[in-house]
């Protein structure tokens, strides 16, 4: 018995020894697991367009990559002119499937081509999760292909932003596009939503036509003609006409004009902080790069600066930035099974970490023609800042959208 006790002690210290070495310093935290950490590899491929043409898309995504590393996010952009150049921007997408560690490829903004390169993975990688951003072709048929689509809320927007131009006292309502918009069903339905809108407020809707960046004349050719065209639009339309514009190329100029010849901008058709309004005002936000917070400071004062205080608004972080990182972090959630693939809340939380102090809002796509609500395609919106001093949210979040517009096309 003696013998069995002073082994039993023996082996008690022994163990109580190799304890002691395993044991952590209570002030050293765990760190979390990284890519690098784990047993399979994540590899998640985002595709956007470039700077030039969608910055902050862009931006977003090489602010996940810089989380996660290059090793394990890759980053591609497809055509300028991608209307032009279909099979590139397909095979562009469909190439990523082509590394073994690939488990999602994000596409914001999702323009034509998307839905068939998603086919086309699909059909030689099932287990590749195909997620949509801000999709130009139709929900229900890109959705037909996708894991998952998120788009900006063309619906509750095209309430919104008329309600907010009202109650910031403007009479007449400008919208600006060109046939190839038009013909997408988000902007047509929008344009729709808002014109009944406008009849609700007792707004006078107009419709002009600029010419589409990615034809002949180019992005330069586009945005001289909005700044040839403000002014007339300017004395037609009168000082309390807000301008809308489908279209990221126009905005700069549109801006740069309104801020001179008067009117309204409530929010950019992918709105951001950054979106036209750096160009426009001629300042430089290279120090203040990724924190929005600074940003739309320094955007708002100098707004204030040129007398556009109550004028012009937008979404305090840029929708473009979030889709991109927030939709590459969700599915990153989804791989490690942290979060579930179609849950809203899930997909809130991940945009929630590339948009702290935001409020957003959202609901599943509804076929205006079916009613039908669809389980992969989701619509999104924050709450839009009007600039000023100080400026101010209009809790267009918390405002209930009369539910005849989900239906409205």
């Amino acid at each position: 018995m003696k013998r069995f006790l002073s082994i039993l002690l023996a082996l008690a210290m022994v163990l109580s020894l190799v304890a002691c070495g395993n044991k952590t310093t209570p002030d050293t935290p765990d760190t979390p697991d990284t890519p690098d950490d784990q047993e399979e590899a994540i590899h998640i491929g985002i595709v956007t367009g470039s700077v030039s043409q969608s910055e902050d898309d862009r931006r977003g995504a090489e602010a996940f990559q810089e989380l996660y590393g290059k090793e394990n996010v890759t980053l591609v952009t497809y055509p300028d002119n991608f209307t032009e150049e279909l099979e590139t921007t397909i095979q562009c997408i469909v190439n990523l499937s082509d590394d073994p560690d690939m488990k999602a490829i994000i596409v914001n903004q999702s323009v034509p081509g998307t839905t068939e390169a998603f086919r086309k993975i699909k059909e030689r990688r099932p287990d590749i999760l195909c997620i949509a951003g801000e999709a130009h072709e139709d929900l229900p048929e890109i959705g037909s292909a996708a894991d998952l689509v998120c788009n900006n809320d063309f619906v509750a927007r095209g309430y919104l932003i008329i309600r907010t131009a009202h109650e910031l006292g403007c009479d007449t309502f400008v919208h600006i596009s060109f046939p190839r918009h038009l013909a997408y069903e988000t902007m047509s339905r929008r344009i729709a939503v808002m014109k009944a809108a406008c009849e609700e407020f007792g707004m006078k809707f107009e419709m002009e036509t600029a010419p589409d960046p990615t034809s002949d004349v180019g992005v330069a050719g586009a945005q001289a003609y909005i700044l040839e065209k403000v002014p007339e639009w300017a004395s037609k339309y009168g000082e309390k006409a807000a301008y809308f514009c489908t279209n990221d190329a126009h905005t700069e100029p549109l801006l740069k004009q309104l801020l001179e010849y008067g009117g309204y901008f409530i929010e950019a058709d992918l709105p951001s902080p950054l979106m036209g309004y750096p160009g426009a005002l001629g300042i430089d936000l290279t120090a203040e790069a990724g924190d929005f917070q600074k940003i739309l400071a320094k955007v708002e004062a100098a707004i204030c600066e040129k007398g556009g205080a109550g004028r012009f608004g937008t979404w305090a972080y840029s929708y473009g930035y979030v889709t991109s990182a927030g939709l590459a972090q969700h599915a990153m959630n989804v791989i490690k099974g942290e979060s579930e693939l179609a849950d809203i809340d899930d997909i809130a939380k991940a945009y929630h970490q590339f948009s702290p102090d935001a409020s957003w809002n959202g609901s599943n796509y509804t076929n205006a023609t079916t009613g039908v609500k669809a389980d992969n395609t989701f619509l999104v919106y924050q709450d839009t800042y009007i600039m000023g001093d100080p400026g101010w949210f209009m809790g267009s979040t918390e405002v209930e959208v009369p539910e005849k517009y989900f239906t409205t096309k």
